[in-house]
């Protein structure tokens, strides 16, 4: 997937769930925050069990294919 499918993918997701407005403060607060990936990302699945994260990462991609279909 390229740049340009993946931002259109998670703009789309982003507002099917949080809706414009939403959407675009997401993305406003995202670029205005100082954002520490590593911390994010060690820090993201903590508490889930590895089920749970696969569960997770199935769903996300079954959406992602549905959303890419439907662009």
């Amino acid at each position: 997937m390229n740049d340009t499918i993946l931002m259109s993918a998670g703009m789309k997701i982003l507002v099917e769930h949080l809706g414009l407005v939403e959407a675009e403060r997401f993305v406003y607060l995202m670029n205005r925050e100082p954002f520490d990936y590593t911390e994010w990302h060690n820090t993201l699945f903590e508490g889930m069990s590895v089920r749970e994260i696969s569960a997770v990462a199935m769903e996300l991609q079954r959406k992602m294919k549905e959303d890419i279909h439907s662009v």
